[in-house]
């Protein structure tokens, strides 16, 4: 019963932070009216029919092709760098999963900036292609320059997990199959990646929820040029005031990545994965 209690306070801040915003936002998402006035407010569905246009939905597949792009490039490089990792020895080891965890400590907003200053018309990207030959070359203000952002800020949420598993990988299976006469490949295609696959699911479901909703990457490396749906939400309760029409899009948003999460989960049997063996 006392075990019970102090669970207590963790409840009612679950019910005041999560709950409670959760339900305002549905609310708001199947009504209408001044968003200033809840007297004002009546059921409608017209927000979700808004959004049906294809200029939102343009905007929303944009978002989704960004974001498993991202994650397929995560993917490809967090791998080998996951199981480089994993082959090093412990003091190794340590000291390069501190080297992609020391950069995460930092603000992630500032994180992006920096690369303002990298991509810029002055920046040291720009004048390297320009000593090369290639001059006039816009960095900035495009889906590549998006892209580079997504990879950079979220390629350590492919890394870890992948490596987490790779560690507490049973080295006697390796050993078997190397013993029944396969070779490097069939070993690393038949055993070390199916079960890595836990990692693998859980890195790429890490990467794309937060790429699918980023606003601040596109929004600062992408202008007016990148627009996606994270940036549609933070402009209707910003700037538009259309609070109904944010929170239906947040919705929506909400409800595509439980699907996508639903979708990954069927591929991870074993629910590992994550950072539990990590530290």
């Amino acid at each position: 019963m006392k075990l019970k209690r102090i669970g207590y306070p963790y409840f009612l801040w679950l019910g005041m932070f999560i709950l409670v915003p959760l339900l305002l936002v549905m609310y708001f998402a199947f009504t209408t009216g001044d968003s200033q006035n809840f007297s004002t407010f009546t059921f409608s569905l017209d927000n979700f029919k808004k959004f049906m246009s294809p200029i939102y939905l343009g905007v929303l597949y944009r978002s989704v092709k960004l974001a498993l792009i991202s994650t397929l490039i995560c993917l490809l490089l967090g791998y080998p760098i996951a199981f480089i990792i994993s082959k090093e020895k412990p003091r190794i080891r340590n000291i390069m999963v501190l080297m992609f965890v020391i950069p995460m400590w930092m603000n992630f907003l500032l994180r992006t900036y920096a690369w303002l200053t990298i991509l810029g018309k002055n920046g040291i990207l720009t004048k390297v292609l320009s000593f090369i030959g290639f001059e006039g070359v816009s960095l900035l203000y495009n889906d590549t320059a998006v892209l580079l952002g997504m990879v950079y800020n979220f390629l350590p949420f492919m890394v870890l997990p992948i490596f987490s598993v790779l560690t507490k990988m049973d080295r006697n299976l390796v050993e078997a199959a190397e013993d029944l006469g396969a070779n490097k490949a069939e070993v690393f295609s038949k055993v070390i990646i199916p079960l890595s696959l836990p990692g693998v699911i859980t890195g790429i479901t890490m990467v794309f929820i937060p790429a699918v909703s980023t606003f601040v990457i596109s929004g600062l490396l992408g202008g007016n040029k990148s627009t996606l749906i994270g940036n549609l939400i933070e402009q209707q309760f910003r700037y538009t005031g259309d609070w109904h029409f944010g929170s239906t899009m947040s919705i929506i948003l909400m409800v595509f990545i439980l699907a996508s999460m639903a979708l990954t989960s069927k591929f991870d049997k074993d629910k590992e994965g994550g950072g539990g063996g990590l530290w």
